[in-house]
């Protein structure tokens, strides 16, 4: 058997796990990481030799399974890995994914929710031990979801009900703290991502004056939750040994 590895799925070039793969390699956790969306068929490791699987976002529809028929092969291994208690990761899109695969409803939202603003915990998990009540947090997105039948809801916001959950082993988190000043800079240097911020009434510069006040006070509360599912990884991976 090779070595367990934790799968990351990412959707385009500039949704990257920053933070999350950091806590991964610090753990020691070997990771592969796939673009499968467009492939109706695609080739995925062995699912015995996974470890976690973490869905990243992306700028389509969790559902959009005629244009990214891959979606649902997501979807299928987001639901299987649950089953048999491998810890999943979905952000963003990814939490769409892993939601809609438990069942929940997705819908556009009032409108779209990008830029830095207000999440309140609902509930205290070890996921979000050390957040206060409430917390600003980077949002980039349209759709949103209900909350999965059983899951427990850990966050919302004002205009998106579910904005983290957890299911068994998987947390699904609807905002990004995966992302770094540089991955910001990636973003605002991709003219799809560049157009949503301005329909919305943002700027270049009001993102990033909002990134450098509020990245040294989530930076912690980052690496807590990704250090958390890194842990998680690493026992799975010993169980497969």
């Amino acid at each position: 058997m090779t070595q367990p590895q934790v799968l990351i799925l990412q959707h385009v070039p500039w949704e990257k796990p920053g933070r999350i793969l950091t806590n991964l390699e610090e753990y020691g956790l070997a990771t592969q990481t796939l673009e499968i969306a467009k492939k109706k068929k695609p080739d995925l490791p062995d699912f015995d030799e996974v470890a976690g699987v973490v869905i990243m976002g992306g700028p389509m529809g969790a559902l959009d399974y005629d244009k990214y028929p891959g979606l649902k092969a997501e979807a299928k291994l987001a639901k299987a890995a649950i089953s048999v208690g491998k810890p999943v990761l979905g952000v963003c899109l990814g939490h769409q994914i892993v939601a809609t695969a438990l069942g929940a409803k997705l819908c556009r939202g009032e409108a779209p929710e990008i830029g830095f603003g207000p999440i309140k915990r609902v509930d205290k998990h070890d996921f979000l031990s050390m957040w206060d009540k409430q917390l600003d947090v980077l949002h980039w997105h349209n759709d949103v979801v209900g909350l999965p039948s059983d899951a427990q809801l850990l966050a919302r916001s004002q205009s998106t009900k579910v904005q983290a959950f957890r299911f068994g082993s998987a947390l699904g988190v609807q905002f990004h703290l995966e992302v770094t000043r540089a991955i910001l800079e990636e973003w605002l240097d991709e003219p799809s991502m560049v157009k949503e911020l301005k329909a919305a009434g943002g700027s270049k510069s009001q993102l990033r004056d909002a990134f450098a006040e509020h990245d040294a006070a989530l930076q912690p509360l980052a690496d807590q939750v990704f250090s958390g599912f890194a842990a998680r990884c690493s026992s799975y991976a010993r169980t497969l040994g």
